[in-house]
Formats: C-alpha cells, structure tokens, sequence
C-alpha cells in the first residue's frame, strides 16, 4: 500500500485533534465521568487482585474496593463540612472584621485617588442591581451544575463496577487495533500506563493527606483560626497544577482577613504555605510520585486551562494522567512521536536549528538526564 504524503498525514493529525476537541466538548458530561471511572478503576485493581487470590467471588471481590473509595470521599466531605460549620458559628465576627477591613480601604482608596467616601458608596450602590442580576443567573446556572454533579456521582461507581467486571473485553478491544508485531510495545505500553496512573493518584490521595495535616496543624499551633479549613481547602485546590496554588493562597488569606482585623496573621499563613508548598514540591511528591513521565510547565498549564474549559473542575484535575498517558502512547508510536517530544520535558542539550541529529525522531541526547518513559 502506497504510504500517504507527510503534509496529508499532518492534516489528518490536526483534523482528528479538531475532531477529539470537539466531541470532548459536546460529550463532556458523558466522556469525563468515563474517565474519571478509568483512573478509578487503575487505582482499585491491586486491591481487586489481592481479594480475588483470596477467593473471593468476582463482584464482591469489585464492590468491596468502591465502597472503600466511597467512605474515603464521604470522611473528606463530612470532615470540610465540619469545618465550614464552625466558620458559620462565627459569622457576626467576620461580618464585623470584613467592616473594619472595608472602611480602611475605603480610607486608602480616597488617599490615593479622588473618590470621596460617599462617591464610592454610590458606585457600589449604582452596581447594585446588575450583582443582583448577576447572583440570579449564576443561582439557576447553579442548581444546573448541582444536578450535573449528583449525575456524575451516581455514575460513577456503576462505571468502575463495569470497566473492572469487562476489563478484559477491553483489553482485547485495545489489542486488536493494532498489528501482531506490535502487540509487545502495546502490552508494555498498558503495563507502563498503570503504573503511572496508579502512582499519580495514590500519590495525590497522600499529599492532599500531608498537606492537610502539615499546613492545617502548623497554622493551628500558631494560633491561626479556621487553620484545618484553609488546610484543606489548599490541599485540594493544590491538586491542579499552578492554578490550584495560586486560589489557594488567595482563600487562605481571604479567610485569616474575616477572622483577624491585623495584617500579622496574614503574613504568618503566605509564609507557612510558602514553607510546606517548598517541602512538598522539592522532598515529598518527587519520592511519593516519582519521575516516570515528565511534562514540561508550557503543556501543563495548558492542558488545565483547556481541561477547565472543556469540563470545568473535573477536566482540570484530570488534565495530567490525560496528557501522561497519552505521552506514554505517543513515545511507542512512529506517527505521533513528535507530539510525546512535545509534551515531554526532555531538552536537547543543542539547537536544533543548528544541528541536524537533533530534529529526527530518534533518542537525542538531553540537558537533563530524565526516563523516557
């Protein structure tokens, strides 16, 4: 069979990317819960071989680990719950200290500027209305993501039930797409991808743990109020990769202003995330997740920005085992290895521009001695 023109397959990459971005984005309340139960599964699978070498029938053997899965997400649940109700319990004071924190900077916005106190008061009054508006259109947007939500959570379970209970039909269905030949590149293929969606997770699951107790105990012995809840809130928003940091900070400090009229404590909780996020991201996670696949910084944050607009939160924090898994496929395949290149973080220690060995598909030398999957 005569071999395509290389512009035609080009364009037939960049057709079937248009194609994927767009039934993603159509068929994303379908597809992410999907997904969602793949990871799920990958991750449950040695607990679901251990119970069936212990005899245990088949469905038990993939009910058990999801009911474990489950009372996890619930402890998680009802521990936040815990503490947005102790912050509720204190709602007159934090609305007294959001005044005292709102007449100063109305102080210092008429230093600084011309607008009196009273020109201030009439713009927020003038804006109102159009807030109000606002509220309502997001309060029925609202209850729609909430259904969206339980639809998804319901899903769920009834996902991974089927994905473990038919993994071998998949598997099969995952072999037959591709020549004898090249069964052992995509057996070795499936064993790398478990691997790394297993640590990935797992290793999430631990630091949303240590963070939770570094960050949360450290700001209570400090005498920091509502220290678990910015704990835990940092610590899940830290899964999203640079975005989730940033929100992070900027709701722990919202939180130490309702709950403090000086500026001490919130300078105390930037440093002491400051001091765990150093820890985490240079001694813990690195052990704890290892560096199997690399993704550089560029795609990262693109793959959560455009995860975030394709499926909302959901995308967002599952945009890096995506992109891993498909570098993973892509550095076994001829035809897409320029895209695994793409999203990986190996540099070629010179200029490709300048040195011809440097542009070809092959195994270059790199500045940083990392795995190539």
């Amino acid at each position: 069979m005569k071999e395509l023109p290389l512009t035609v397959k080009r364009s037939l990459e960049l057709l079937g990317l248009l194609l994927i971005g767009t039934v993603m984005v159509i068929g994303s309340d379908i597809i992410m819960p999907v997904i969602m139960a793949f990871f799920i599964s990958i991750m449950l699978l040695p607990i679901y071989r251990w119970l069936r070498k212990v005899n245990l029938p088949e469905a038990v053997a993939i009910i058990l680990p999801i009911l474990i899965v489950f009372i996890f997400v619930g402890l998680i649940v009802w521990f936040f719950s815990a503490q947005v109700g102790s912050l509720v319990k204190d709602f007159p004071q934090i609305k007294a200290n959001v005044s005292k924190h709102l007449q100063a900077l109305s102080n210092w916005v008429s230093k600084v500027s011309h607008y009196s106190t009273k020109e201030q008061l009439d713009f927020i009054n003038k804006k109102s209305n159009d807030l109000l508006a606002m509220a309502g259109g997001m309060a029925s947007g609202a209850a729609v993501t909430l259904s969206s939500v339980f639809v998804f959570v319901g899903l769920l379970p009834i996902y991974i039930y089927l994905i473990l209970f038919y993994k071998d039909i998949l598997l099969r269905f995952a072999f037959m797409w591709f020549k004898t030949d090249d069964h052992p590149k995509v057996k070795d293929a499936i064993y790398e991808t478990e691997t790394i969606i297993k640590s990935y997770l797992v290793g999430l699951l631990i630091q949303v743990t240590y963070m939770t107790v570094l960050l949360g105990g450290i700001l209570l012995l400090l005498g920091i109020k509502h220290a678990l809840l910015i704990g835990v809130i940092f610590a899940i928003l830290n899964l999203i990769p640079y975005v989730g940091a940033l929100l992070g900070n900027i709701i722990g400090v919202m939180l130490t202003l309702t709950a403090s009229t000086t500026l001490g404590p919130v300078i105390t909780v930037l440093a002491v995330i400051a001091g765990v996020q150093f820890l985490d991201n240079n001694i813990l996670m690195p052990r704890i997740v290892g560096s199997k696949v690399k993704i550089n910084a560029l795609m990262s944050i693109l793959g959560v920005i455009v995860g975030g607009s394709i499926a909302g939160v959901s995308g967002m924090f599952l945009s890096m085992p995506i992109i891993a898994v498909l570098k993973v496929i892509f550095d076994r395949t001829e035809m897409f290895k320029q895209w695994g290149v793409l999203f990986g973080d190996e540099r070629p220690t010179k200029s490709p521009m300048k040195f011809p060995s440097f542009r070809k598909k092959g195994t270059v030398e790199t500045t940083a001695g990392v795995d190539k999957g």
